[in-house]
């Protein structure tokens, strides 16, 4: 099942919906942090909860959601765009801890108390970014808060990971229901009674369920119209250009003090851990670059 998301309405356009399967996404993002299963989990649910706030998005547009908290997770962040591209990390990648009363990874242990920040820009100029602090740190109780207290939107989100004992993810997705202004009392009833005795998100993935297949288990009393379907992947900007020009930006004093400490300089982008070295020479060609900059200021 290849990763994807589907945009819908349900309820002549009274609820809104969206579910993302992030499964190859999340083992992606699992490899290349060798992140251990409670931060493969919480990783996991923040990037397909942040897809699924990328509703609206359009050409350069950029949604990113941080999680500051307390706990030994330490921060997470996480940014998606308009044609699903998602990547993002997490502090401490290495936090094991014990399973939670309900037999499941701890998240909110790991992530602990503290702020959730979501800034969405949709190419108008300055992003947008509110925030709220954490109700649960399971994420996903946390984006449903922010949805309301921000945006006053009363919404379901659901996201959930489930972890292979080899550490690899066997499932990961999310969907969220959101109710459009003034929807019918009745309406919200029916919803309601239909998501009595609804199963995991993991566990209906692990299942063989699709995106389609989620909003159909969770919306059993209405037909939906599927306004968009398009695949999620993992896809990080940075490239060696970007990184030499956070290295000139460092300026000329820490460039030289690279090249007496270490002879050269290697840079780990925080989102893909790819790692860009520069030799002695390429550090001094950056010099030359940046005095030359200066000299045509003058």
């Amino acid at each position: 099942m290849k990763d994807s998301i589907i945009r819908a309405l349900g309820y002549d356009g009274q609820l809104r919906v969206s579910a993302v399967v992030t499964t190859e996404l999340c083992e992606e993002l699992r490899k290349r942090h060798d992140t251990f299963p409670v931060a493969t989990a919480a990783l996991g649910r923040a990037v397909s909860a942040t897809l699924l706030l990328s509703w609206g998005l359009k050409g350069e547009g950029m949604i990113t959601l941080r999680i500051l908290g307390d706990g030994p997770l330490g921060g997470i962040i996480v940014t998606a765009n308009a044609d699903g591209e998602a990547k993002g990390y997490v502090q401490e990648p290495h936090v094991d801890l014990p399973l939670n009363e309900q037999g499941k990874l701890d998240v909110g242990g790991a992530v602990g108390k503290g702020d959730l920040y979501i800034s969405k820009d949709i190419g108008l100029g300055e992003p947008y970014t509110g925030s709220v602090p954490l109700v649960s740190g399971e994420i996903g109780e946390d984006v449903a808060e922010y949805l309301m207290q921000s945006e006053q939107t009363p919404s379901l989100v659901a996201v959930g990971v489930l972890v292979n004992p080899d550490y690899s993810v066997a499932a990961s997705g999310g969907i969220i229901l959101q109710l459009m202004p003034n929807a019918d009392e009745e309406i919200v009833q029916e919803i309601a009674a239909g998501l009595k005795g609804v199963q995991a998100v993991s566990t209906l993935l692990n299942m063989g369920f699709d995106a389609k297949g989620l909003i159909e288990h969770y919306l059993p009393n209405t037909k939906v119209n599927i306004l968009e379907e398009k695949p999620v992947m993992f896809k990080c900007s940075c490239s060696r250009e970007k990184i030499s020009g956070a290295l000139k930006s460092v300026g000329i004093e820490e460039l030289e003090d690279m090249i007496n400490k270490d002879g050269k300089a290697e840079v780990s982008c925080h989102f893909c851990n790819e790692k860009y070295e520069f030799t002695k020479e390429e550090l001094l060609d950056l010099i030359a670059e940046i005095k030359a900059d200066q000299a045509n200021e003058k």
